[in-house]
């Protein structure tokens, strides 16, 4: 069994910045791959970010190109999802998620469907005010 909590977010002005971590205990490898998610009020899921657990590869969400950075630390077993430049549009819960399947090539439009994740945390609020 894995799980995945989430901190870091909060209540912030357009503009400015949040580090999402998402901290892995029980049975973690650092080859999976890892990848964070949010879901704004009224809205399904979406796909922001992955990172590979096999080569450090990297995919985002096209609107926070440029903006956000996921990274990993494989030592304390946690991921990170950096957030500069924030807009209210990023005013969402993150999710953090585990890919199913250790070792996987990570493809951009595989990636992004949630179904192939099957650990997930309870999610952290992050709210941009305008």
């Amino acid at each position: 069994q894995v799980q995945l909590v989430e901190s870091g977010g909060g209540l912030v002005q357009a503009g400015g910045s949040l580090r999402l971590s998402c901290a892995a205990s029980g049975r973690t490898s650092s080859n999976y791959a890892m990848a964070w998610f949010r879901q704004a009020p009224g809205k399904e899921r979406e796909f922001v970010a992955v990172i590979s657990g096999s080569d450090g590869r990297t995919y985002y969400l096209d609107s926070v190109k440029g903006r956000f950075t996921i990274s990993r630390e494989n030592a304390k077993n946690t991921v990170y999802l950096q957030m500069n430049r924030l807009i209210p549009e990023d005013t969402a819960v993150y999710y953090c998620a585990r890919d199913s399947r250790a070792g996987r090539a990570v493809l951009p439009q595989m990636a992004q469907m949630a179904q192939r994740y099957d650990y997930w945390g309870q999610g952290t609020q992050v709210t941009v005010s305008s």
